[in-house]
C-alpha cells in the first residue's frame, strides 16, 4: 500500500509538529528525501497544509527538525547501547560501533538526513545542538570506549573509529556494499569489522 495511503489515524494531531516528522519518515523511506513536501506531509496526516506551516515556515525548516531529531535518535542509541553492555558485562566499543549501524540500517531516512546540508538550515540552534552533542560524544573516546587523551578534539583513534562505523553504515544504506543481504547479514558483516576496527585500535595502543 502507497504510503500516502496510509490511515491517518496513526498519526497523533495533539502534537502535529512531531507527527509532520513521523510523516517525513514514512515519505523519505519510500520515495527518498527529495520527495517530502509540507504539503505531503500536511497530507498524510490529515491536515490542511496551512497547519502544517503553522509549524514550520517551509521544507528546509521541515527537514532541518527532522535531521535534528536524528542526531538525538543516534546518541540515545549509542548511549543505551553502551550502558546495556555495561550492565551486561559487554564489549562496549562493539556495542555502540554495533548500535550506530543498526540505526542506519533501521531508519536509513534519519540517516540520510543528518548531515544532508544543502537540504537544511545548518545554523538552526537545535540543529547546531544535537551536532555538537553526537560530536562530544565522540570526542569522548568514542562514546568513553576507547582512550582519550582530550576530550575537546579528536584523536586519531576517535577519527579511525567514527570514519570507520559511518562509511560501512553509509555503504550498507546506500547500496554498494550488503547488496542482496537481509539485516542480519549486514551485522554480522559488521560485527567482522568491528571487530578488525578494533583489533587495529589496539595495536596503535600498544605500539
Amino acid at each position: 500500500m502507497s504510503v500516502m495511503k496510509k490511515q491517518k489515524s496513526s498519526y497523533h494531531h495533539g502534537n502535529l509538529s512531531e507527527s509532520l516528522l513521523d510523516a517525513v519518515d514514512d515519505i523519505a523511506t519510500k520515495f527518498g528525501l527529495e520527495a517530502v513536501t509540507l504539503r505531503a506531509c500536511a497530507k498524510l496526516v490529515g491536515v490542511s497544509p496551512s497547519s502544517a506551516f503553522r509549524h514550520y515556515a517551509d521544507k528546509r525548516a521541515l527537514l532541518t527538525s527532522f535531521a535534528t531529531r536524528a542526531l538525538h535518535q543516534l546518541t540515545d542509541s549509542m548511549a543505551r547501547a553502551k550502558t546495556d553492555a555495561q550492565e551486561n558485562s559487554g564489549d562496549e566499543f562493539s556495542a555502540v560501533s554495533l548500535a550506530y549501524i543498526e540505526f542506519a540500517l533501521a531508519k536509513p531516512a534519519f540517516f540520510r538526513a543528518m548531515w544532508r546540508e544543502e537540504t537544511i538550515y545548518v545554523n538552526d540552534e537545535n540543529y547546531e545542538a544535537a551536532v555538537k552533542l553526537l560530536s562530544s560524544f565522540m570526542q569522548a573516546g568514542f562514546a568513553a570506549t576507547i582512550d582519550d587523551v582530550d576530550p575537546n578534539s579528536f584523536s586519531s583513534q576517535e577519527l579511525l573509529a567514527w570514519s570507520s562505523v559511518h562509511g560501512l553504515a553509509h555503504l550498507f544504506v546506500e547500496g554498494p556494499v550488503g547488496k542482496g543481504m537481509d539485516k542480519a547479514q549486514q551485522m554480522e558483516m559488521a560485527r567482522g569489522m568491528i571487530k578488525s576496527l578494533a583489533d587495529s585500535l589496539s595495536s596503535v595502543k600498544t605500539s
